[in-house]
């Protein structure tokens, strides 16, 4: 887990630098971009009592990974070590919960980012568990979802070029069927999920 959680918050790093090489002294309202996710992922998840509403759990759980995004840049931008940062997460990240309402769960932690601006890894630990996330599966998604960013980004993600939709469907579906495809353990994931994609993506922009 330790070095599992190395690899995921220096891919963080990359990824923000990717954006803006002085990401850290940006001070950028990660915290905001957080509670936003939260408001989407409730809607996949359903809240409204007036309409049947079937919880979309895939939905639900990529909204947890980009989550997990910001809070690393949050846990990344306190200025503490790589070391440290993993110390704490991993004595504070317990998947677990006592709650049988999943969405007051996820109002709970929204509060506490909102109040604290800042990042609970506890009770994002208790989302995973909501939503029946081990760390394994926090760790391949995470993975996933951070080439989908890099391939985002060198496709024209910040000039507004980039193309989202492929042939009906987002680009965060694409990217679920495409790992599905392939061994998320093997050393050549990333690289093979990237091509997967740069595939998918030209047949549609060629």
């Amino acid at each position: 887990m330790q070095q599992q959680l190395k690899t995921m918050l220096e891919l963080q790093d990359s990824m923000n630098t990717k954006v803006n090489a002085e990401w850290r002294n940006q001070n950028f309202a990660w915290y905001r971009a957080i509670w936003i996710e939260c408001g989407e992922l409730l809607d996949h998840y359903g809240w409204k009592w007036w309409k049947k509403q079937t919880a979309d759990v895939e939905q639900v759980q990529l909204e947890l990974i980009d989550i997990w995004h910001f809070g690393l840049s949050i846990l990344l931008q306190s200025g503490q070590s790589l070391d440290s940062i993993t110390a704490t997460v991993e004595r504070e990240l317990v998947i677990a919960t006592d709650e049988t309402d999943f969405r007051q769960d996820l109002e709970r932690f929204a509060a506490d980012v909102l109040t604290r601006k800042s990042f609970s890894v506890a009770e994002f630990g208790r989302l995973l568990a909501g939503m029946n996330m081990d760390f394994d599966m926090l760790f391949k998604g995470y993975v996933g979802k951070n080439v989908l960013n890099f391939f985002r980004q060198d496709h024209g993600y910040q000039d507004g070029s980039y193309v989202k939709i492929w042939n009906g469907k987002e680009d965060n579906e694409h990217l679920v069927e495409a790992s599905m495809l392939l061994d998320a353990s093997s050393e050549s994931f990333k690289t093979e999920l990237y091509d997967a994609l740069s595939e998918r993506y030209q047949a549609v922009t060629a």
